[in-house]
């Protein structure tokens, strides 16, 4: 069941479009992360769908219900923010309880809602300290609480792990879903950290250029995007991209010939390809200009020198160049990498022909037709 619609919204600011007839859908209890880069419009979709501002455009219905030009004290909205936004005179407590004491709620039954939420979001012990004597995971937590504590049927969450550190960054990533489950509430939570969103989402909305470029699970994203922008954004290192041709039912890349699974229309295209994708070999008999193609297991072979070998996480990142100058980034394990030389060495670059995307060179995404 669609419990929030966003049907053809748009908003400008003068002669700054923001959004553009932008539509999303969002079944009840679902969690959605809206994705995209700094500026594109996340902040602002958020104020429209609690009241803060007016659409130009379009219309937002919750539950069934119009609410487009309602206030936001209507809508039963809870809302965190990025910067906190706590009053500094109050105590964690009061700051949790505020919107239950703006209902009318009693002492009794407000005091044993901000303490399931305390202890729920694990700040039971501060609840009486002032908002400066709490670390700034603590402030996050008692903003949350804020907008749990009403029981909201939409929750918005506008970046809320993105003044904090990165281990506290770590382990919300991982108690979050607990609790956004535990109040079986409807969730837009914003973030332009592809990580995030790809472990809060049920499904993630990637906004750009004033609309949804593509609204989807979070793995159907990253394995089948549907534009090069969209494969851009996603990943660590990002995806490599060169250009190819197609031609006699394969694409010619690289100096190798790579069969189609499928039809596509002769003519110049780009390539994308994730670096997991490209597994590196200590092969002597490669070096030299010349690609090696195997061929086992829908792998080719490319000769190329081993520029750098920079640790990240549990991973390994290769610099590879290929005979011609063009630079290709591909990943390992840590053990892996061990065992690859440190400075220019002579390796083979065996790339999975199956990983390859395909895209037509204004990006859009190029699937092959069953011949």
């Amino acid at each position: 069941m669609t419990y929030l619609s966003l049907t053809a919204v748009s908003k400008r600011f003068k002669d700054d479009v923001v959004l553009d007839k932008a539509s999303l859908a969002i079944d009840r209890g679902e969690t959605v992360v809206v994705f995209g880069p700094s500026g594109c419009g996340k902040t602002v979709l958020l104020r429209l769908i609690a009241g803060i501002n007016e659409p130009d455009e379009g219309r937002i219905h919750i539950a069934g219900n119009e609410v487009t030009f309602l206030e936001p004290e209507q809508r039963n909205i809870g809302m965190a923010f990025q910067n906190f936004a706590l009053y500094p005179h109050m105590t964690a407590f009061d700051n949790i309880a505020s919107p239950l004491k703006a209902r009318g709620m009693k002492g009794t039954e407000i005091a044993r809602r901000v303490e399931e939420v305390g202890e729920l979001l694990k700040i039971g012990h501060v609840l009486h300290h002032l908002p400066k004597a709490l670390s700034n995971g603590q402030k996050q937590r008692t903003s949350l609480g804020r907008a749990l504590a009403a029981n909201p049927r939409l929750l918005l969450l506008d970046d809320p792990l993105r003044n904090v550190d990165a281990k506290l960054r770590y382990e919300m990533r991982i108690e979050l879903p607990r609790v956004l489950k535990a109040f079986q509430t409807t969730v837009i939570y914003v973030t332009q950290d592809y990580k995030e969103a790809m472990a809060l989402g049920d499904r993630v909305a990637v906004l750009m250029g004033g609309g949804f470029k593509q609204i989807d699970h979070p793995s159907e994203i990253y394995k089948d995007p549907d534009s090069l922008d969209v494969a851009r954004l996603f990943g660590d290192p990002t995806v490599n991209v060169v250009d190819g041709r197609i031609a006699d039912g394969a694409v010619e890349l690289l100096g190798l010939r790579f069969p189609l699974p499928g039809h596509l229309d002769p003519g110049p295209c780009r390539v994308a390809l994730r670096p997991e994708s490209i597994e590196v070999t200590l092969d002597e008999t490669a070096a030299g200009s010349m690609p090696v193609d195997v061929g086992d297991e829908g792998r080719h072979g490319l000769a190329v020198e081993l520029d750098a070998v920079t640790p990240l996480n549990v991973r390994a990142v290769m610099l590879l160049k290929t005979a011609d100058g063009k630079e290709l980034l591909a990943t390992c394990s840590e053990d892996e990498a061990t065992r690859l030389p440190r400075g220019h060495k002579n390796v083979t670059a065996h790339i999975r022909a199956a990983d390859l995307l395909f895209f037509d060179q204004a990006g859009a995404r190029l699937r092959p037709r069953p011949n």
